[in-house]
């Protein structure tokens, strides 16, 4: 008990020492700040534009892993609300909703399920594999209900007993080790990940509560949109459910880009041009050194950029070349989908380059061409033409370059865009969120 809530107070710190290294560094006059936190403080969350199509998509929790991926795709969304299919009748939203499925679960799943696979698939018998009853009881377990890590260990087991069974290790003579296993396995390892039983039948509702990077918050119509800002920049939150008192049902989702769309519709109005004007090295950005920026080579394996983001929490990586970290792209964790729905590229992925991995959807995916190119901008850009390009472009951060050979040395998220607008007035979280938020963001 002392050790969780010695975890919940070190995240709450952490959320704390971000902000307050924000503020700390804005060249802002407090009363810029102050009036515009006020504001905030009075617009209601009733009156932030309905998503596109005024119709919030949303994830049934026994749809398969393969299908969410799709519909994600498909809707050009990050992440969707996934909804409880026994709970109908349910009045209430904590039963109607079990989270939000994004590109960072299916991430997280995928690697840990590959990973096991692979390890699994060294072996060269069913028995060394170390299926039966073992498989068929964490199997047994997420019929039951039990998720988690040690459920999918489970399934992935069971996966590979199925592919030891019709021979495929036999026939493919694999080494000891996994990535000697996935590289011998080629197309048949894409099969047992995404393919074969029981990955084909995988639900979302059995892994997102394992593999869920933030809690589902939703507010009300009549909230503030600063408790939006708030928990959509310092509490880390992607997005937001608005759900109306005694209607369980999700009348919007507010993310992060659609708050920093609505900012660039602000432009020319007073007091969003007193902050857009000054350069972004006055408002303290970029907030982190370009030593602690997470890069990755040209050269290195499209699975090393995948696992940096999952092991560091983050949504992209600038893609470089060189010591001085010359920018030449950029990998999002959404670009797993193209890994996902294409078999040919994911078949072969222990031994896909970053680069190699950019080169072939630029070949292969006619509908856009190629994947989204890193954005840029200098030290002294204003926050204002930052805030055009995340908007226009519609991505989620842009990489501070220096110097001739545009080496990286900073990153700008939504996230610390949002931060330069308002500060946390004292006790709003309190106040206006409560202990039941604080006890979600501790999860």
């Amino acid at each position: 008990m002392a050790q969780a809530q010695d975890r919940a107070s070190s995240k709450l710190s952490s959320y704390d020492d971000y902000f307050e290294t924000i503020q700390s560094r804005k060249k802002l006059p407090f009363s810029i700040q102050e009036t515009l936190t006020l504001a905030f403080g009075k617009i209601p969350v009733s009156s932030f534009p309905l998503v596109p199509g005024g119709k919030v998509v949303e994830i049934l929790a026994d749809t398969s892993v393969a299908d969410a991926v799709k519909i994600l795709s498909e809707c050009n969304i990050l992440s969707a609300p996934v909804k409880n299919p026994e709970a109908k009748t349910s009045s209430d939203w904590r039963d109607r909703y079990l989270g939000t499925i994004d590109y960072s679960a299916i991430v997280l799943w995928v690697l840990e399920s590959a990973e096991l696979a692979a390890v699994a698939l060294s072996a060269s018998s069913a028995t060394a594999a170390g299926v039966g009853a073992g498989a068929v009881g964490a199997l047994g377990a997420l019929a039951l209900g039990a998720t988690g890590p040690a459920a999918i260990a489970g399934l992935t087991a069971a996966a590979v007993g199925a592919a030891v069974a019709g021979g495929v290790v036999a026939d493919k003579g694999m080494g000891k080790d996994a990535p000697t296993a996935a590289d011998n396995l080629g197309d048949d390892f894409y099969k047992v990940i995404l393919q074969d039983e029981p990955f084909k039948s995988t639900t979302v509702g059995s892994i997102l509560k394992s593999y869920r990077w933030a809690p589902f918050i939703p507010v009300a119509p009549d909230s503030s949109m600063l408790s939006v800002l708030l928990l959509l920049s310092k509490y880390r939150l992607r997005n937001v459910p608005v759900i109306e008192p005694g209607n369980p049902d999700i009348k919007n989702f507010i993310t992060q880009s659609a708050v920093v769309q609505g900012l660039e519709g602000c432009r020319g109005r007073d007091w969003f041009e007193c902050i857009s004007s000054l350069p972004i090295s006055d408002l303290g950005l970029p907030f982190m050194s370009c030593n602690e920026v997470i890069s990755i080579q040209s050269d290195d394996l499209i699975l090393e950029a995948f696992k940096r983001m999952r092991d560091n929490k983050i949504g992209g990586l600038p893609v470089v070349e060189g010591p001085k970290k010359k920018i030449v792209g950029n990998v999002s964790i959404r670009d797993i989908r193209y890994l996902l729905l294409k078999p040919e590229l994911f078949s072969n992925f222990r031994k896909l380059t970053v680069e190699d991995f950019m080169n072939t959807i630029v070949t292969t995916t006619p509908e856009t061409g190629k994947i989204v190119p890193a954005i840029t901008c200098k030290l002294n850009s204003t926050l204002g033409s930052v805030i055009h390009s995340l908007a226009s472009k519609s991505v989620h951060r842009i990489y501070v370059v220096a110097g001739e050979e545009n080496e990286v040395v900073g990153v700008v998220t939504l996230r610390d865009v949002i931060s330069c607008f308002i500060y946390e007035p004292p006790d709003h979280f309190d106040n206006y969120l409560g202990f039941a938020v604080k006890e979600m963001l501790n999860q």
